[in-house]
């Protein structure tokens, strides 16, 4: 089994570009320590700490529907619920190598996985 790099996912609500397509469908890769490193010395962050996430997430998003490039204008451009979705999906493939989150059913108490790379239907 070879070790994976690479992460599906699907946004919530979606990517709307400037002639009105929709793009949800993504795939994110892990991050390298230069990734973490070298937004630390953009000016905007060095303005405002909290555009950190925006640099991080448009260098390791590897693609985003049929967009031929990402950049901060574009993670700019998200909702903010696919941001936050983003930044979630950001932390578990990083800090738990797997984009799962353990659950349980409140009714029966059955536990299972569900993969936040899985579209969930969600609109």
């Amino acid at each position: 089994m070879a070790f994976q790099t690479e992460f599906a996912f699907t946004l919530p609500k979606g990517f709307v570009d400037k002639d009105g397509v929709l793009h949800r469908e993504g795939v994110m890769r892990l991050a390298t320590a230069k990734d973490e490193i070298a937004p630390l010395q953009d000016y905007r962050v060095q303005q405002n700490r909290a555009y950190l996430v925006i640099i991080l997430l448009s260098r390791v998003i590897e693609k985003l529907g049929t967009l031929k490039s990402i950049n901060p204008a574009v993670i700019e451009g998200l909702f903010s619920s696919d941001l936050a979705y983003l930044q979630e999906f950001y932390r578990r493939v990083n800090e738990e190598g797997s984009a799962k989150i353990n659950a349980a059913c409140p009714a029966c108490g059955h536990k299972f996985e569900i993969d936040m790379g899985v579209d969930l239907g969600e609109s």
